[in-house]
């Protein structure tokens, strides 16, 4: 499956989500493997604040959110769990789209404590896509209770991205979340060209890059 100037930009999105976007000062992605407890974090930070339809021109529900913060409106979409954005399936390439294309401002990217390592593979990839993420370690319980325990400071300086740990059930680390999701970091519309996959001729798409750093921990 290619990219095409269909499956980029506002026509990711169906009406009433592309609406709700117009109306908050932030749009997060929230991306992870498959049974991360991705969509559990998207559900306790919305809340009943939801909207549910298909990705246009697909089969793969989609669900979008508001949550406030520090009197901020984020709107959060809650894209396909995927391992990879190689695009073998029709969730890698609405994932990978949305990434790409889709504007968010930044991207969670949700990972399990428990196998930390085969997860870290979608960071490395969106990391290729864009600087403007925010790896969120959930199910930390789950990985207490197996005896597993992660240096979420020292990974943060190995990825160079803020890093953050979750108990999805529990409000006060979705809390810690948010709080490295603002301040946003200062954004710039970047341009590059690719060769079509459909024909031999280049075409134009944007993303936004970090013109500062995000904080890290010291």
């Amino acid at each position: 499956m290619g990219l095409t100037t269909s499956s980029t930009g506002t026509n990711l999105l169906n009406d009433d989500i592309a609406l709700l976007k117009n109306k908050c000062d932030y749009t997060i992605a929230i991306a992870g493997n498959p049974n991360v407890g991705k969509s559990t974090i998207f559900n306790s930070l919305t809340g009943m604040h939801q909207h549910t339809g298909n990705w246009p021109g697909k089969t793969v529900a989609n669900a979008a959110g508001i949550t406030k913060f520090k009197d901020k409106n984020f709107l959060l979409v809650d894209i396909p769990g995927t391992y990879s954005l190689m695009s073998n399936s029709e969730e890698e390439e609405i994932a990978r789209n949305y990434i790409c294309f889709g504007d968010p401002d930044a991207t969670i990217l949700v990972l399990d404590a428990t196998c930390l390592e085969r997860n870290l593979n979608l960071v490395y990839q969106t990391m290729e896509i864009t600087p403007n993420i925010i790896v969120c370690i959930n199910l930390l319980d789950e990985a207490k209770r197996k005896g597993i325990s992660i240096d979420l400071n020292r990974l943060e300086k190995e990825l160079g991205v803020p890093v953050v740990g979750t108990i999805a059930r529990k409000k006060k680390t979705l809390s810690n979340l948010m709080k490295r999701v603002v301040p946003l970091p200062v954004l710039q519309t970047m341009t590059f060209t690719r060769p079509s996959e459909s024909n031999s001729t280049s075409w134009t798409a944007k993303w936004k890059t970090s013109m500062l750093p995000w904080p890290i921990l010291p």
